[in-house]
């Protein structure tokens, strides 16, 4: 397969640096979300939670607590059973079509999974971050501007990957994969970033690469990136707010130094698995 980016791989036409354009701010709200599976069944109960500041914010909490779906209600990947999801004002829970893809364009999202086009190259993986701002008939063609062309390069570099820009995604190790997923969700120029589990299938030392890239990204482009995680430790060390969920509920808000023991057995339940 071949695409317009083919000819921006020789280089980048002139140094790029991350859009600094005025954006709405960004604002999250969330205000009493349920979801339920199941009639009666909820896995999100009346969850409310606000999100403003350009920090790692860390949903913790044991496996079926509904830290997965909180995520994917926000993008609308899940469609909530009630409630409201606020971006700069607007309900996304009430968009439909159009409207709502025009929505989604400003939230970036980081997959446990990658969820890459394996068989295209690093590059063009990237430039389908920019899919959502084309007509039907220019994504066919995969006709990127050379603006976009720029913004990719300048990205390859943020994440460490500018060598690897003609590789196939394919033949790229778990953290690369996991940084042009990043880098790719960056290419959308997003108001905030969701990151579902994005380091459960890394070995330690790169999950901990991922996580200071994702802080980074958090402070550099100054949006909130909402984390969801297993590793109690990573999250203390790399987000400045922690959210813990237990039952559908959250049962914990607020800085890591308030994440004691008592805490913790509270969201995950008895003791024997502190030990």
């Amino acid at each position: 397969m071949t695409t317009a980016a083919s000819p921006g791989l020789a280089g980048p036409a002139a140094p790029a640096t991350p859009a600094t354009a005025t954006q709405p701010s960004r604002s999250l709200v969330i205000r009493n979300l349920v979801k339920a599976y199941q009639p009666g069944k909820p896995v999100l109960k009346d969850v409310s939670l606000n999100f403003s500041t350009s920090e790692v914010v860390a949903i913790i909490g044991p496996s079926g607590t509904g830290k997965s779906t909180l995520i994917r209600c926000v993008n609308r990947l899940v469609e909530p059973s009630a409630g409201a999801i606020l971006l700069d004002g607007i309900d996304l829970v009430k968009l439909r079509g159009s409207e709502l893809r025009a929505a989604r364009r400003r939230i970036g999202m980081v997959f446990q999974e990658y969820n890459l086009v394996e068989r295209l190259t690093v590059m063009e993986n990237l430039l389908t971050g920019r899919l959502g701002y084309m007509n039907a008939f220019q994504a066919w063609l995969r006709r990127f501007p050379q603006t976009d062309i720029d913004r990719a390069w300048d990205l390859l570099d943020v994440v460490g990957l500018q060598d690897f820009a003609s590789q196939r995604a394919d033949a790229l190790s778990g953290g690369q994969r996991q940084r042009v997923g990043i880098a790719r969700a960056l290419m959308q120029q997003p108001q905030l970033i969701l990151a579902d589990e994005p380091t459960s299938s890394l070995d330690p030392k790169t999950s901990v690469e991922i996580m200071t890239l994702l802080a980074e990204i958090a402070r550099s482009q100054d949006i909130p990136v909402i984390v969801n995680m297993h590793d109690v430790e990573l999250a203390r060390r790399f987000a400045g707010r922690i959210v813990g969920m237990s039952g559908g509920q959250v049962v914990y808000d607020g800085p890591p130094a308030g994440l004691g023991d008592d805490m913790l057995r509270q969201i995950y339940g008895g003791q024997s698995w502190m030990q």
